[in-house]
């Protein structure tokens, strides 16, 4: 979603996009195949898929034999299992690469600090250093004195905001997927912290989800989500799952300064 969110906003700025995707161990395929579709729907000039294999060295629930975490409280500042140990340094050390054969000086990643599992690698200040290394650590940079710039146009945005955001750039979410640990039909959890956190910004929206859940995930991760939040019923707009499994919410969409 975020990802998809950022190639929309890079294309909006007049962009000729490229899309990196990486298979790197990660728990399933889902998400590469939503890759594929959302770099075709909005038009990359090419989208690659690099394979890295992560999972000789695991230390992630995501690339390792250990379990997602189901209704973690998302208000800690206990960095979860589902890290992947230098993640985003690794990828984005490829991208810099195909940047520079490209002749390109921007680099777009999906990265939030607001509504997030508190990676490290998501945050300000990581990405400004990686910008202070691409000047070091490149030929244009160091021959040519480029500026490499790293764009993160959704850092600061909650989820909501990105959800609104996308839905404004045209991004279809039903091409999209989020959850960490989907069933065999590829169906989200509904209970891991990226279903959590998708389900909260489509709630705060008042729009509905159009990836499909297994029912009882859906309707538990939203109960537990009010009980955490006490009063949180009359905070966030609470949500229920239809028969289709889909999660669905109010249909009003809050005015921009609600």
């Amino acid at each position: 979603m975020d990802s998809a969110t950022t190639l929309a906003v890079a294309r909006r700025q007049g962009f000729d996009t490229y899309a990196l995707s990486f298979d790197y161990g990660q728990r399933h395929r889902f998400e590469l195949k939503a890759a594929r579709r959302v770099a075709a729907a909005l038009g990359a000039v090419r989208h690659l898929v690099l394979r890295i294999d992560l999972r000789a060295f695991g230390g992630s629930a995501l690339t390792d034999d250990i379990d997602v975490p189901r209704n973690r409280a998302l208000d800690t500042s206990e960095i979860p299992v589902t890290y992947v140990p230098a993640r985003n340094t690794i990828f984005l050390s490829f991208a810099l690469g195909w940047a520079e054969v490209l002749g390109s000086s921007d680099l777009f990643i999906g990265v939030n600090a607001l509504d997030y599992s508190g990676y490290p690698d998501c945050r300000p200040e990581y990405i400004q250093a990686f910008e202070r290394l691409a000047r070091l650590a490149t030929r244009v940079g160091v021959e040519e004195g480029r500026e490499l710039r790293i764009h993160t146009p959704l850092i600061q945005l909650t989820k909501a905001q990105i959800i609104r955001l996308g839905t404004d750039l045209g991004v279809d979410f039903s091409l999209t997927h989020t959850c960490y640990d989907p069933d065999r039909r590829g169906r989200a959890c509904g209970l891991c912290d990226a279903c959590r956190l998708r389900l909260r910004g489509f709630a705060e929206c008042g729009l509905e989800d159009p990836l499909p859940y297994r029912r009882e995930a859906a309707v538990r991760s939203q109960e537990t989500e009010i009980r955490r939040e006490g009063s949180g019923a009359g905070k966030r707009d609470s949500g229920n799952a239809g028969r289709d499994g889909r999660a669905s919410y109010p249909s009003r969409l809050p005015s921009p300064d609600s």
